[in-house]
């Protein structure tokens, strides 16, 4: 399949980019639908169902397996009106076609259609020579869906466990396999052995003879060692990964998975070396086993994608990270966020992320699922939590139980950001007998906890004017820490022409290069670590400090060769990034012989 953009546009929370590829398909893009949340995709079905007059028949939840139903129904809706813009943009007549401009216009400038189109339309006046050559040329942007694979809450009818198929995660990959989508599903949050093995029950997911997958793979990674053990797990099954999408540990929008210090210039330059290794390592185990399975065996020379995404913010650090690691694709996140041609954020949201600098966004403990999650100060969500806790009702009621995870108390599980849960946790937090100190830190650990299966896709009700009686209308929006360089609200044509550096839509001249960002961000974590261990810090605590601290070292190491090296790239900022870089390594030395102290004192004290 022709790729037309060098960029994608990753998955953002649960409704932001519920609808992104009905928005951007038509203009070559590629973007990724979540499918956490039936329930919204059902009212979206709805109401585009109404706005574009096609006939609907409500799913409701008393139908058996009404989740994999609603998300296929969903699905199949978006790419048939997504397929119709992308045909309609195609139509060109004796008339001026404003789409087919938007869509060479917002082309690289290096793009041989681009080239191509602006020659025949310069020579040209023959309209159907002008059509043949668009049909065959312009492509859609894919339409690709999302699945955490950690949020896979069990079912149950009438208090009876329903079979694993029915778990929430098992439904969506069904949903999606069902559905007449040819496109990804990007699986993110690690390994889930169950869904990893359901996937080889559905046929679109394997080869045909001519090596084409009408339902492919992508992984998201944040190391290499991640990427081969979860790729040569799927293909014992007979299943390829089409792409692995690396990400940034902490310098990302949404939940954020830190490494064990490992920074992203090193982990990207381990997949370039190790590419070829790592294809010649899965392809061989997977082509034994489709040939087990009597089905068709792919050419061994068949390649991946590896594509990047996390706090890319210019078109140097875009154009460098293309072609100084060989990837294919950079994901561009959270500036879209500012995109209401691109994205669904509400105004009152939209107004928020445009004013927020660096202090408003922060990595919080709100998450239910117990990952550290990127967070915008002062959202709605958390204002409406508050207000609960103010009225000593702490906890959300739960409507829809999508991270209804926890079975400390209900074999059927609650969410963490629950009421129930917290009530329960509270309870037993009495009875505890704490010092006054100890109960507040326990306390407000536990209703910390918000509800953002529900507020992370308000966000699109808002937006449409739909029914929120059941939500409420708190937004939960999570940004990456880039968001703090972007203050204005965009066109899709402004953002493109940043991505490709015909214009410039960062106000601020003080920004990092992602690298340094990263890394500021790194040492922060680890600072917090670190201050959670002075008083009482266990050998586990301990090996984990200086594994993280000695990762650290070996990116600044890795850092200060590629900024002394590289000759054509980064040469605005090289002499102050190197300076940045040796003030990290004097941190980091500073941080490493405190562990060493901190456990020289502790086995000094447990002596006497």
């Amino acid at each position: 399949m022709k790729k037309t953009h060098s960029f994608h546009i990753p998955v953002m929370g649960i409704g932001f980019t519920i609808d992104t590829p009905l928005k951007v398909a038509q203009y070559g893009i590629d973007s990724v639908i979540s499918l956490v949340d039936d329930i919204l995709l059902e009212k979206l079905r709805k109401m585009y169902s109404e706005k574009f007059e096609r006939s609907y028949k409500e799913i409701s939840n008393k139908i058996d397996d009404y989740r994999a139903k609603r998300i296929t129904s969903y699905l199949n809706l978006i790419s048939d009106l997504a397929d119709e813009a992308f045909e309609d943009l195609k139509t060109i007549s004796y008339k001026k076609n404003d789409k087919i401009a938007a869509y060479i216009s917002m082309l690289p400038e290096g793009s041989k259609i681009k080239s191509e189109f602006k020659k025949l339309t310069s020579t040209e006046l023959d309209f159907e020579k002008i059509k043949n050559w668009i049909a065959n040329n312009l492509t859609m942007g894919t339409i690709d869906v999302n699945i955490m694979t950690k949020v896979d809450k069990d079912n149950y009818l009438n208090n009876k466990k329903l079979p694993i198929e029915h778990n929430d995660a098992h439904a969506a990959l069904r949903g999606f396999a069902k559905s007449k989508l040819n496109s990804s599903v990007i699986l993110s949050a690690g390994m889930n052995p169950r869904l990893f093995t359901y996937m080889a029950q559905f046929n679109d997911f394997f080869p045909n003879v001519n090596g084409f997958f009408k339902k492919r793979i992508i992984l998201k990674v944040s190391d290499y060692r991640s990427a081969l053990i979860q790729g040569k797990f799927l293909a014992k099954k007979g299943l390829w990964v089409s792409e692995y999408r690396i990400e940034s540990g902490l310098n990302c929008g949404g939940h954020a998975f830190a490494t064990n210090g490992y920074l992203l210039g090193p982990v990207l330059d381990e997949f370039k070396t190790r590419r070829h290794e790592l294809q010649e390592a899965i392809i061989s185990i997977l082509n034994t086993e489709l040939e087990k399975q009597n089905r068709a065996i792919l050419n061994p020379n068949t390649n991946f994608k590896i594509t990047a995404q996390g706090g890319v913010g210019t078109k140097e650090e875009h154009d460098f990270l293309l072609k100084h690691y060989n990837l294919d694709s950079i994901g561009w996140g959270s500036p879209f966020l500012l995109v209401p041609e691109a994205t669904t954020v509400d105004k009152n949201t939209l107004n928020q992320l445009a004013k927020a600098k660096e202090d408003d966004l922060y990595l919080s403990n709100i998450s239910p699922l117990g990952i550290p999650f990127n967070n915008l100060k002062n959202n709605t969500k958390d204002a409406e939590k508050q207000l609960l806790i103010d009225k000593d009702r702490p906890g959300s009621s739960c409507p829809k139980k999508f991270v209804a995870l926890n079975k400390e108390f209900k074999e059927t599980g609650v969410c963490t950001a629950s009421r129930e849960y917290q009530h329960y946790k509270i309870k037993a937090l009495k009875e505890a007998n704490l010092s006054v100190e100890a109960y507040k830190n326990q306390y407000n650990k536990i209703i910390e906890k918000s509800c953002t299966c529900v507020g992370l896709g308000t966000s699109a009700l808002l937006t449409y004017s739909l029914d929120t009686k059941v939500e409420g209308e708190g937004v939960s929006i999570c940004p990456g820490p880039n968001m703090a360089y972007y203050s204005k609200i965009m066109s899709l044509k402004n953002m493109t022409d940043h991505i490709y550096g015909r214009d410039n839509m960062i106000s601020r001249i003080d920004r990092p290069n992602l690298f340094i960002k990263e890394l500021h961000i790194y040492i922060d974590f680890l600072k917090d670590k670190l201050a959670g261990a002075r008083t009482s810090m266990t050998k586990k605590e301990e090996k984990y400090l200086l594994t993280f601290t000695k990762n650290m070292k070996a990116g600044v190491l890795y850092y200060q060769i590629l900024f002394n090296t590289v000759n054509k790239a980064f040469t605005k900022i090289k002499f102050a990034t190197l300076n940045e870089l040796d003030k990290t390594e004097l941190t980091l030395n500073e941080i490493h012989l405190e562990i060493q102290n901190l456990s020289l004192n502790q086995k000094t004290q447990a002596l006497t």
